[in-house]
């Protein structure tokens, strides 16, 4: 090598040592890539690999292994979700008993989840995947159920729609969408499809519920957002 490198003109064999230095100094110097904190709730980080960890289980839960790759906006939807539950567990206190049944409840749920899986393996395998233990899957589908509980029971007694919005719905937006469907069609009476306009009012009334406490639960836990 030292023979062929006479013939070449001294500038580029000095480029080439500058170069080697500059790479090796590169390998050597560069930092390592941490985590990034994407969100915090107070003194609690949210980081990207806690976003990406969410989503791959929530496809998991809703059967979708391998997951596919996430569309754009919804890892920043997933981040939103876990904000909420940090605020949210705040005001958990839940019982004994509550923690039992909802243990029960996840156990039930993996258990179904499983026969959905075309071999027993597999599922066992996609929790391996997602670093996770049938116990660690059983305590966090057990804290999703837990939360859900505390919403309905503090937020759905105040949800309850009245007669007038029932019959404002039914005449302002079930009968054009039923009539936009069904040309022609006379549409069902009131009586038939109150239980299912009530059940409609009220979920959209929970929701609009919770994201008002949620709205005011943050200014006194200092939610802060930032970039993936």
């Amino acid at each position: 090598m030292a023979v062929f490198y006479q013939y070449w003109p001294k500038f580029l064999i000095q480029l080439l040592l500058a170069s080697s230095l500059v790479l090796a100094f590169a390998l050597v110097a560069a930092p390592e890539t941490l985590d990034r904190v994407v969100a915090s709730v107070g003194n609690a980080a949210i980081t990207a690999s806690e976003v990406e960890q969410e989503y791959r289980f929530e496809r998991f839960l809703d059967g979708q292994w391998p997951p596919p790759q996430p569309a754009a906006g919804v890892l920043d939807h997933v981040r939103e979700q876990l904000t909420y539950r940090l605020l949210l567990n705040s005001e958990e206190t839940p019982t004994p008993e509550e923690l039992a049944e909802c243990e029960k409840v996840a156990k039930g749920r993996l258990a179904e989840l499983q026969k959905a899986f075309s071999h027993p393996g597999d599922f066992h395998a996609a929790l391996d995947d997602l670093g996770m233990t049938e116990a660690q899957a059983v305590t966090r589908v057990a804290q999703q159920e837990l939360l859900l509980r505390m919403i309905e029971e503090r937020l759905r007694p105040a949800a309850s729609p009245s007669e007038e919005d029932v019959t404002d719905y039914y005449h302002g937006t079930f009968v054009p969408e039923f009539q936009k469907k069904n040309p022609g069609a006379a549409p069902p009476p009131l009586s038939e499809v109150e239980a299912q306009i009530r059940q409609v009012l009220t979920e959209k009334r929970v929701n609009e519920l919770l994201d008002q406490w949620i709205e005011e639960l943050k200014p006194t836990s200092r939610v802060r957002v930032h970039s993936f």
